[in-house]
């Protein structure tokens, strides 16, 4: 949870469930440079189960009956909506359907398309790292992770579904938990497809009808770049509830647009070119973490990104903006090794 989501939604922050605050970022170039930063403002990670508890008993509170049961099917051509479950049929006002990206109960749109999805797989790892950590590969629309939770690690990676099978996916992830050393005696794997988008289904996507709507990644509310969804779920949500509680349901795309989706756009049109791209002679990643290393004005701008606070809709503008500054500061520290950040100007971890 970045800290645009703490600062929207206190009440992930202020509950006693075990959670972990993460204060330093560390990112890796596809030729194996590092950069470690401070955050500013802190991520904090959930496990799944227990940001899903939290959830739902927030909603059992507010009202809601909880049925466990799975729908079957969805049937909104009536006055009433019509589901079924467990082969009974209950009826409704209205249905939100948040089931993911691979949803099948879609009254009046279509399933996401395989460029619009990715594959995510990784381990959950038994240990403790102060960092999250970030790896990019050449050519390489995703990136490794291995993130900090309460008790464990989580170590993956994300990659377009059209673009990468699950075994190139694995091969990937097998080299940098070798890499990094990361032991996975008692590990447990895992796998799932998350949106991806891209920017026609971003802007055309069907969200909602007279009587539904969707919403998180079943609306393809996910960024891009990042793969972030969590944040963009919960807002969904909650402009959703907005529309319906002012009886309004019909102005629900036109509020998704205008707080998320246009930027979601954006994002989806600087994701290659940051991915595959290149700047003054290398990969843009490669830049990116060479530029955390010996820039006070570009880790600040890192800092923003991470936290949120930094839209995609005026970060290229900022990145041109302060591009001067940032050179400036570069070629100074390499004059003056003193004026690089001795945080970002750490060794490789040792091979196992």
């Amino acid at each position: 949870m970045t800290h645009k989501a703490i600062q929207t939604y206190p009440f992930l922050l202020d509950n006693p469930l075990p959670k972990r605050e993460v204060r330093t970022a560390e990112l890796i170039s596809g030729g194996g440079q590092r950069a470690k930063f401070d955050l500013g403002e802190p991520i904090i990670i959930y496990s799944r189960k227990v940001l899903n508890s939290l959830l739902l008993e927030r909603a059992a509170s507010a009202g809601c009956r909880v049925m466990e049961s799975r729908v079957t099917a969805v049937d909104t051509q009536g006055s009433r909506v019509k589901l079924t479950a467990k082969n009974a049929q209950h009826e409704a006002d209205f249905v939100v359907l948040a089931g993911g990206a691979r949803n099948q109960l879609l009254p009046e749109t279509t399933p996401l398309r395989p460029q619009d999805l990715e594959i995510t797989l990784g381990y959950f790892v038994p240990g403790q790292q102060e960092s999250l950590k970030i790896k990019f590969l050449p050519q390489f629309e995703g990136y490794l992770w291995s993130f900090p939770r309460a008790d464990h690690l989580s170590v993956g990676i994300c990659g377009k579904m059209a673009q990468n099978s699950s075994r190139k996916l694995r091969g990937h992830l097998d080299q940098f938990v070798r890499e990094e050393g990361i032991p996975t005696e008692g590990a447990t794997f895992y796998s799932h497809v998350l949106p991806s988008p891209e920017v026609d289904t971003i802007k055309h996507r069907r969200v909602a009808g007279r009587n539904w709507a969707l919403a998180g990644d079943a609306a393809a509310c996910t960024d891009p770049v990042t793969g972030e969804g969590l944040y963009y779920a919960l807002r969904s949500g909650d402009l959703l509830a907005q529309a319906l509680m002012e009886e309004a349901p019909e102005s629900y795309p036109a509020r998704l647009q205008a707080e998320l989706s246009a930027d979601l756009e954006f994002a989806a049109r600087v994701a290659r070119f940051l991915f595959r791209g290149q700047f003054l002679g290398a990969a843009v990643t490669t830049r990116m973490v060479q530029f955390l290393r010996r820039s006070a004005t570009f880790r600040e701008l890192m800092r923003d990104v991470f936290s949120g606070s930094q839209n995609y809709t005026t970060l290229r503008r900022r990145l041109w903006r302060q591009l001067g500054a940032t050179l400036a500061e570069i070629a100074r520290s390499l004059f003056d090794p003193a004026a690089a950040d001795p945080l970002a100007a750490i060794p490789p971890p040792q091979q196992p």
